[in-house]
């Protein structure tokens, strides 16, 4: 009875659409910012400006964390198999931990930089500082509305992850245009690290609510659009079923949930009513957003803790089971 296990897996709908559009937009915004990139950090220099510099840095982290996105994609596409049974799926996820990070790193680094500036009057040369950030902000927008129109920036943390990183830049651009626009007009050099400061900090904002995301996908934490009590309240209105115990609920990747869980049933019922409850319980569950059900069947007699939630520890592999 207790080896009643049920597998249940959904084509993600539209997943290879939306896989396919995501790869060629990042590779796309990829060659665009690239290029961008290094046309600012040679008039950053050139000109002095500390809000050119830190926002061609930010474009070198955009171009690399597009190209860290478009590998993730490419690696996610490869299909399971026998040592790597839920895919590759996880990759992006991993992807956007690291873009999360490094942009919180770039943005503490700026911050730092302008501090320093603060205290020691740079020479800026305004007008090329103006142009070229007036030229960042176009390819900036130009690349954030691509994304935002063609690609899944929402559920797709590597995508969001991407789009992050080029809004950030487009503040970047915002505050780098400002501050030429002050420092034209009222001599005021400060406003350059000001700019920076500021726009760091909307930058460390984003990228730690990003990293959050990631982390609780990363620790297999259940999924914040999930409700819990819904989930548990779907398996125990099941006619049949007892209790539920060992209950894990996770996300594979952000659009891709599972659920493990023991379900203690009546010892008198049959295969086939065990089977129709499985049938049952997946499609509720499907509706309740979750894609991939493994369930397994016990009777009472099994002598198996009920606690809802399992505690893995080193001492007692076989979860639950007492001797």
């Amino acid at each position: 009875m207790q080896d009643t296990h049920s597998h249940h897996s959904h084509a993600e709908h539209g997943g290879m659409h939306i896989h396919t559009s995501n790869k060629t937009v990042l590779r796309n915004s990829f060659f665009l910012i690239f290029t961008f990139m290094i046309v600012e950090a040679v008039f950053g220099f050139v000109s002095n400006s500390l809000a050119l510099i830190s926002d061609a840095f930010h474009m070198l982290s955009d171009a690399a964390a597009l190209f860290l996105s478009l590998v993730a994609f490419k690696i996610a596409e490869k299909r399971a198999n026998l040592q790597k049974t839920f895919g590759y799926k996880r990759v992006e996820i991993i992807a956007a931990f690291i873009n999360a990070i490094a942009l919180i790193v770039l943005a503490i680094f700026v911050v730092v930089e302008a501090i320093i500036r603060l205290f020691n009057e740079p020479e800026i040369k305004a007008e090329t500082m103006l142009f070229v950030s007036i030229l960042g902000l176009i390819i900036n927008l130009v690349v954030a509305v691509y994304m935002h129109k063609s690609a899944d920036t929402k559920e797709n943390l590597n995508m969001k992850g991407a789009y992050l990183h080029v809004l950030g830049d487009t503040l970047g651009s915002v505050g780098a245009i400002v501050a030429a626009l002050l420092v034209m007009k009222f001599n005021f050099t400060q406003a350059d690290s000001i700019a920076s400061i500021f726009v760091s900090l909307l930058i460390i904002k984003s990228g730690a609510s990003l990293l959050k995301d990631s982390f609780n996908i990363l620790i297999e934490a259940v999924p914040l659009k999930l409700d819990m009590d819904e989930i548990l309240g779907v398996i125990k209105g099941v006619n049949g079923v007892k209790i539920v115990h060992d209950l894990h609920i996770w996300a594979i990747n952000a659009g891709t949930n599972a659920l493990i869980a023991h379900v203690v049933v009546d010892d008198a019922l049959s295969v086939a009513e065990i089977s129709n409850m499985i049938k049952h319980i997946e499609h509720e569950l499907s509706h309740a957003g979750i894609g991939h059900v493994t369930l397994q069947f016990e009777s009472e007699s099994l002598g198996h803790k009920n606690g809802l939630i399992c505690e893995l520890n080193d001492e007692d592999d076989h979860c639950g089971h007492h001797h």
